[in-house]
């Protein structure tokens, strides 16, 4: 795996070194947009794309905007949106799964050489994506993601994302370099195999590391956000890191043998000390403080570890039920073939 930085002018974004193309070889780049809460920023986001998109009339493109049951007025404006460019799809689902989920259902519609990632709030430097995809266009990486130098959100979700990350580094062997960021980039055969996972609970980081380890990260600023809050609550960060941790390893699971083993190891020794202990000087009493610490302590982990198989077998369970990442309520501009694919 690659942690490699490509980095950019801040002032002007990069010319792709892909040569003059004929009309007939135009690639075309799918931005896939998870909405949510974002009902006075997300016209603006497709107005950054429009007007970065006409700076090379060599590539066609495509907005998918996916409203994740947005508690506003989103779909309103994404209806006033698809009526006057017929290049805005828009997928509204009808309850609210989250980022990930949202991604998974525009992924499925996306039909561009490229998909790019991104967020609804304008914190995203859209003026950057010749960046992004430089990588991409070069043929020697599959995935890009924004690396920012500093990221412009709260004390909460900065401590959150380092946690996110180590959890990353050590359950899917991802290189510490590499950072995730809501501003990536990667090939359409990595959207095809991301999209062949059907089953609830996906985590587009985990899918991306399963299907290539041509990853790299591409050095840019992050906007300060101007519109709005962010809505990632406790609740959302730690079922993602659930996602995480359950979705695409079994090490927790050889945690709790481990720690049965060690546990189980401590209690012999303890058990052949303390008779060793009471031959030696019959007069010691019996301890009832130690007893108790040692039954708690190993009840304790019992219960910790029928906790985490428990989430395992619950989730193997939901997903024998076919229960579907996401459902679909309306779409606007599709056509049908496109429509059929959202049928899981």
């Amino acid at each position: 795996m690659q942690s490699k930085d490509f980095t950019g002018k801040e002032s002007e974004p990069r010319s792709v070194p892909s040569g003059k193309r004929e009309e007939n070889d135009m690639k075309t780049i799918s931005f896939v947009i998870p909405c949510y809460a974002s009902e006075g920023s997300i016209a603006l986001v497709m107005d950054e794309i429009r007007t970065t998109m006409a700076q090379r009339p060599d590539y066609d493109y495509e907005i998918v905007a996916v409203n994740d049951c947005s508690p506003d007025g989103v779909m309103t404006v994404l209806r006033a949106e698809a009526a006057k460019d017929q290049k805005v799809k828009v997928v509204d689902l009808s309850k609210n799964g989250g980022r990930h989920c949202a991604l998974m259902a525009g992924f499925h519609v996306a039909c561009g050489d490229y998909v790019v990632c991104i967020d609804d709030d304008l914190q995203c430097p859209t003026e950057r994506i010749w960046d992004l995809l430089a990588p991409l266009e070069s043929g020697e990486y599959d995935v890009s993601i924004a690396k920012y130098r500093k990221k412009k959100q709260s004390v909460f979700k900065n401590f959150g994302s380092r946690v996110h990350d180590r959890v990353s580094n050590w359950l899917l062997g991802k290189n510490k370099e590499l950072k995730f960021s809501n501003f990536s980039a990667m090939r359409r055969f990595i959207r095809d195999e991301v999209t062949r996972y059907r089953n609830p609970y996906p985590y587009i980081s985990g899918l991306m590391l399963r299907a290539t380890n041509r990853v790299v990260n591409v050095e840019m600023e992050e906007r300060e956000r101007t519109i709005g809050s962010g809505h990632y609550t406790f609740k959302k960060s730690f079922a993602l890191w659930m996602n995480s941790f359950t979705a695409f390893s079994v090490k927790p699971l050889r945690i709790s043998t481990a720690c049965g083993c060690i546990c189980a190891l401590l209690g012999l020794a303890v058990a052949v000390y303390t008779v060793v202990h009471k031959l030696l000087n019959p007069a010691i009493p019996a301890g009832y403080s130690s007893l108790m610490a040692a039954v708690l302590f190993i009840g304790g982990m019992i219960l910790f570890m029928l906790g985490l198989i428990g989430e395992y077998v619950g989730r193997i369970y939901i997903s024998i039920n076919n229960s579907p990442q996401f459902v679909v309520r309306e779409t606007l501009n599709l056509d049908q073939e496109r429509k059929e694919k959202l049928v899981l």
